[in-house]
Protein backbone atom coordinates (compact mmCIF):
# COMPACT_ATOMS: atom_id res chain seq x y z
CA UNK A 1 0.00 0.00 0.00
CA UNK A 2 1.21 3.49 -0.84
CA UNK A 3 0.17 6.40 1.37
CA UNK A 4 0.45 9.94 0.06
CA UNK A 5 0.36 12.63 2.72
CA UNK A 6 -2.13 15.47 2.68
CA UNK A 7 0.78 17.93 2.50
CA UNK A 8 2.11 16.38 -0.72
CA UNK A 9 -1.30 16.57 -2.39
CA UNK A 10 -1.75 20.15 -1.14
CA UNK A 11 1.57 21.24 -2.67
CA UNK A 12 0.66 19.62 -6.01
CA UNK A 13 -2.72 21.37 -5.96
CA UNK A 14 -1.23 24.74 -4.99
CA UNK A 15 1.35 24.63 -7.77
CA UNK A 16 -1.25 23.56 -10.34
CA UNK A 17 -3.64 26.36 -9.30
CA UNK A 18 -0.86 28.97 -9.38
CA UNK A 19 0.01 28.05 -12.98
CA UNK A 20 -3.42 29.09 -14.28
CA UNK A 21 -3.63 32.41 -16.14
CA UNK A 22 -5.71 34.88 -14.16
CA UNK A 23 -4.68 33.57 -10.73
CA UNK A 24 -2.81 36.36 -8.93
CA UNK A 25 -2.11 34.25 -5.87
CA UNK A 26 -3.47 31.87 -3.35
CA UNK A 27 -5.72 33.08 -0.58
CA UNK A 28 -4.95 32.73 3.06
CA UNK A 29 -6.02 33.53 6.54
CA UNK A 30 -4.49 37.00 6.59
CA UNK A 31 -4.23 39.93 4.22
CA UNK A 32 -0.51 40.36 5.01
CA UNK A 33 0.15 36.73 4.13
CA UNK A 34 -1.67 37.08 0.82
CA UNK A 35 0.28 40.22 -0.11
CA UNK A 36 3.66 38.72 0.79
CA UNK A 37 2.81 35.64 -1.29
CA UNK A 38 2.05 37.84 -4.30
CA UNK A 39 5.38 39.59 -3.79
CA UNK A 40 7.24 36.32 -4.20
CA UNK A 41 7.35 34.66 -0.78
CA UNK A 42 5.57 31.39 -1.42
CA UNK A 43 4.20 28.66 0.78
CA UNK A 44 3.35 26.05 -1.83
CA UNK A 45 0.34 24.64 0.01
CA UNK A 46 -1.05 28.05 1.02
CA UNK A 47 -4.73 28.45 0.27
CA UNK A 48 -5.25 24.70 -0.16
CA UNK A 49 -7.16 22.27 2.04
CA UNK A 50 -7.26 18.58 1.13
CA UNK A 51 -8.83 15.41 2.42
CA UNK A 52 -7.03 12.35 1.14
CA UNK A 53 -8.59 8.91 1.24
CA UNK A 54 -7.24 5.59 -0.01
CA UNK A 55 -8.10 6.23 -3.67
CA UNK A 56 -9.83 9.60 -3.71
CA UNK A 57 -9.18 13.17 -2.67
CA UNK A 58 -11.24 16.32 -2.24
CA UNK A 59 -9.63 19.73 -2.55
CA UNK A 60 -10.66 23.24 -1.51
CA UNK A 61 -8.68 26.03 -3.19
CA UNK A 62 -8.74 29.64 -2.03
CA UNK A 63 -7.57 31.96 -4.80
CA UNK A 64 -7.14 35.63 -5.60
CA UNK A 65 -7.84 36.52 -9.23
CA UNK A 66 -6.27 39.24 -11.33
CA UNK A 67 -8.41 42.27 -12.11
CA UNK A 68 -10.03 41.86 -15.52
CA UNK A 69 -9.93 38.06 -15.50
CA UNK A 70 -13.19 36.21 -16.15
CA UNK A 71 -13.74 34.54 -12.78
CA UNK A 72 -15.86 31.57 -14.00
CA UNK A 73 -13.27 30.77 -16.69
CA UNK A 74 -10.36 31.04 -14.24
CA UNK A 75 -12.17 28.88 -11.66
CA UNK A 76 -12.92 26.13 -14.21
CA UNK A 77 -9.32 26.21 -15.44
CA UNK A 78 -8.07 25.89 -11.85
CA UNK A 79 -10.37 22.92 -11.27
CA UNK A 80 -9.19 21.12 -14.41
CA UNK A 81 -5.49 21.85 -13.88
CA UNK A 82 -5.61 20.70 -10.25
CA UNK A 83 -7.57 17.53 -11.08
CA UNK A 84 -5.15 16.61 -13.87
CA UNK A 85 -2.02 17.33 -11.82
CA UNK A 86 -3.18 15.30 -8.83
CA UNK A 87 -4.38 12.39 -10.97
CA UNK A 88 -1.16 12.32 -13.03
CA UNK A 89 1.23 12.57 -10.09
CA UNK A 90 -0.57 10.44 -7.50
CA UNK A 91 -3.10 8.26 -9.29
CA UNK A 92 -5.77 9.53 -6.90
CA UNK A 93 -9.22 10.41 -8.21
CA UNK A 94 -10.25 13.99 -7.42
CA UNK A 95 -13.91 13.80 -6.44
CA UNK A 96 -14.21 17.49 -5.53
CA UNK A 97 -12.17 20.53 -6.53
CA UNK A 98 -13.92 23.50 -4.95
CA UNK A 99 -12.63 26.95 -5.88
CA UNK A 100 -13.26 29.82 -3.47
CA UNK A 101 -12.46 33.27 -4.90
CA UNK A 102 -11.34 35.39 -1.96
CA UNK A 103 -10.43 38.58 -3.73
CA UNK A 104 -9.39 40.55 -6.78
CA UNK A 105 -5.83 41.82 -7.19
CA UNK A 106 -5.18 45.16 -8.89
CA UNK A 107 -1.50 45.06 -9.95
CA UNK A 108 -1.33 48.71 -11.08
CA UNK A 109 -2.33 50.13 -7.71
CA UNK A 110 -0.82 47.38 -5.52
CA UNK A 111 -4.13 47.07 -3.72
CA UNK A 112 -6.53 44.24 -3.27
CA UNK A 113 -10.20 43.95 -2.52
CA UNK A 114 -10.88 40.95 -0.37
CA UNK A 115 -14.34 39.58 0.16
CA UNK A 116 -14.27 36.57 2.44
CA UNK A 117 -16.85 33.91 1.64
CA UNK A 118 -17.27 31.83 4.77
Amino acid sequence: MVCISDDVVAVIAGLAASEVAGVAGMGGTSFAGSVSEMLGKKNLSKGVKVQVGEKQVSVDLYIIVEHGARIPVVARSVQENVKNAIANMTGLEVVEANVHVQGVYFPDTKSEEVSKTK
